[in-house]
């Protein structure tokens, strides 16, 4: 198995590791904000001043502006979601395109099959 990583590719090499570190984290915070978004509440009151709306033109707006911020904030989240998770999977494709690849936070040899000898994209042993 080659264990060392030609030197042309350090820069570009480094700048997508942390790229891809921050794509990852982004995903995981955008993911909590979409189960934030899906778990809130306000489609229950929304519901609750749609039975009121039949006497009310007022409840009747109020109902639906509530039903429209639980979408949006819905909608928001997920494509923040889908941003972060199309950032990292082009990353993903950038180490696969070099023969490495990531589990989880940590770099590997894609023909490191044990996950044995994780890398360090900022260690210059690693470049010849």
């Amino acid at each position: 198995m080659n264990t060392t990583l030609n030197s042309s590719i350090k820069f570009d090499l480094q700048h997508n590791y942390r790229r891809y570190l921050r794509y990852l984290d982004q995903y995981g915070l955008d993911n909590d904000q979409l189960k934030l978004a899906r778990a809130s509440k306000v489609w229950i009151v929304a519901l609750v001043m749609l039975v009121f709306a039949l006497a009310s033109d007022f409840f009747l707006g109020a109902s639906a502006g509530l039903f429209g911020l639980y979408f949006y904030r819905i909608a928001v989240a997920y494509i923040e979601v889908t941003k972060a998770q199309e950032g990292r999977e082009q990353s993903e494709r950038w180490f696969a395109s070099q023969g490495l690849k990531f589990e989880g936070r940590v770099l590997y040899f894609k023909a490191d099959h044990k996950l044995e000898n994780p890398l360090d994209p900022f260690n210059d042993a690693l470049y010849r």
